[in-house]
């Protein structure tokens, strides 16, 4: 699950971190694929809360395709169902693959480890990377690029031999 921030000011750090970390963990990964033996694409997914049943994903992926048809008076109550039930958040996963084997991994986890200190994953509490914002305000581009090499690279050194 994606952290949760309610501090106006770190909420704006990280939404402008955010975009260019992904940047710079894809093409960081893209070098590494081109050097390793892994053959790496880009998958959608959804991402359920922890402990959502499969017929509570089922239900839910259900109405939301009711929601395409429906009138507007069936609308309003789908969307009142909708509103008690859990919803997903769209993901984005690499998915490698060397002969029989696969591994995925989440990019915006990726991403999260970049701009967050000593973040981990489930972990609401978060505090953005303030070395990567520079004096200006703006993001440091050189400091960016290395964590998400450095991070992008141990991805792969960990990949089974």
């Amino acid at each position: 699950m994606p952290p949760k921030i309610t501090d106006s000011n770190l909420w704006h750090q990280a939404e402008m971190l955010m975009q260019p970390a992904f940047i710079r963990v894809v093409d960081n990964i893209r070098k590494q694929l081109d050097i390793s033996p892994w053959k790496g694409t880009y998958q959608d997914v959804l991402i359920w809360a922890p402990g959502t049943t499969e017929e509570t994903k089922a239900t839910v992926t259900r109405l939301v395709e009711e929601l395409e048809t429906a009138t507007p008076e069936q609308a309003d109550e789908i969307r009142r169902t909708l509103a008690k039930l859990p919803m997903p958040h769209p993901g984005y996963h690499l998915c490698l693959q060397r002969q029989e084997q696969q591994v995925q991994v989440d990019l915006w986890e990726l991403c999260y480890e970049v701009c967050f200190r000593d973040y981990v994953s489930g972990y609401e509490a978060v505090a953005v990377d303030t070395s990567l914002i520079d004096e200006q305000g703006d993001v440091d581009w050189n400091r960016l690029d290395l964590m998400a090499k450095e991070l992008v690279e141990r991805v792969f050194a960990k990949l089974p031999e």
